[in-house]
């Protein structure tokens, strides 16, 4: 085991350091992460999140999390709707239709939460393939 001690004390803090500058979050690591939590709170984060993209004013992360923020609110919105809509003129399926809505509506909720706990544990806040379609969306149509 005395194979993995570091020879001098010097080494191994110099080690350290130079590890310690790969595990920055980004280089708005300073930003309290009240903010983007506020963006995250289900249904209601999405209006501070649409006025800080409307203003165009904040950190990049708070930016990427308020297009993440308004695409995930808007799709659970448009999903909510069109299930709703369906289980109120279907006869046949409109039990499916409402049981898949309130799994919509828990997922939504869960990944709100998810994505609460990640930001207050300093983690990254996004989610693969969702917050580059948002960042495109949002671009395309609030830019």
């Amino acid at each position: 085991m005395n194979n993995f001690e570091p020879i001098d004390s010097s080494s191994a803090l110099e080690s350290h350091e130079k590890s310690a500058l790969y595990f920055i979050p980004s280089e708005d690591a300073n930003i309290s992460p009240l903010p983007l939590i506020l963006y995250l709170v289900p249904v209601i984060g999405f209006f501070p999140s649409l006025w800080t993209l409307y203003r165009r004013q904040g950190s990049r992360e708070q930016l990427n999390v308020s297009r993440l923020s308004i695409t995930l609110a808007l799709t659970w919105l448009l999903g909510h709707l069109l299930l709703e809509t369906g289980a109120a003129t279907g006869e046949f399926f409109s039990l499916r239709l409402l049981l898949l809505n309130s799994f919509l509506t828990s997922g939504y909720f869960l990944v709100s939460t998810w994505l609460i706990v990640c930001t207050v544990q300093g983690k990254s806040n996004r989610l693969p393939g969702f917050s580059r379609f948002a960042n495109r969306v949002t671009n395309k149509y609030l830019s």
